[in-house]
């Protein structure tokens, strides 16, 4: 059976829909950065994703091809994450979705080197003869944060994000979004075939000890 990072890491993608602490380690991601309204025809973001995928399942399908990796094993491909911010804003302004900058990400497995990331950014777009070179290799290491699982439509979710930190508050921790902390949301539900009332996210934010 294929792995499931989802199943294996539940408290990274499936936590409760109360708010709780996690401490997430480093990870590498396929990323692809931009900027702009995600919901915008042929905006920024729509593209970040095909390329994305374009890559993971090269990766992914490495296996009946000539590129054997080193250490591979057969892997459902994680979900479609974003780190997300703004000029000047310390959060999200969901009512300006124009000034949006974000960096959409999937998860790599470890054993994935970055000679192999090279390989299928060139092999995906010698096959789709398209240009990848937007597409790069992240190691992010998030560490402290409070999350929760908000389910519904994405502009409900400074509700979800209030309690957040309601509670981070009540544990002694403090908001610690800077300009290399930011808000993550990872995407469970593929938007275009979910309805609204019934997506579900998960929303992280960086926190520290208060002083």
């Amino acid at each position: 059976m294929a792995f499931d990072f989802k199943k294996e890491y539940k408290e990274f993608y499936l936590p409760k829909n109360t708010p709780g602490i996690v401490t997430v380690p480093k990870m590498n991601y396929i990323a692809v950065r931009g900027q702009g309204d995600p919901n915008a025809e042929g905006s920024e973001y729509k593209r970040s994703i095909e390329l994305l995928y374009g890559v993971a399942f090269t990766i992914k399908m490495s296996k009946k091809g000539s590129r054997q990796i080193d250490g591979y094993f057969d892997y459902v491909v994680p979900p479609l994450e974003g780190f997300w911010w703004q000029e000047g804003i310390v959060g999200i302004d969901y009512a300006h979705k124009e000034s949006f900058r974000f960096i959409s990400v999937i998860r790599l497995p470890d054993f994935v080197t970055k000679d192999d990331f090279n390989w299928a950014v060139e092999e995906a777009a010698r096959k789709k003869k398209t240009d990848f070179s937007a597409v790069a290799f992240l190691t992010y290491d998030e560490g402290l944060c409070v999350q929760c699982i908000h389910i519904g439509p994405y502009d409900n979710e400074p509700a979800t994000v209030e309690l957040m930190h309601r509670y981070m508050e009540e544990q002694g921790y403090t908001l610690d979004i800077t300009e290399t902390r930011l808000h993550h949301e990872i995407y469970l539900s593929d938007a275009r075939r979910t309805a609204p009332e019934k997506l579900k996210t998960v929303i992280r934010h960086p926190i520290r000890r208060s002083e």
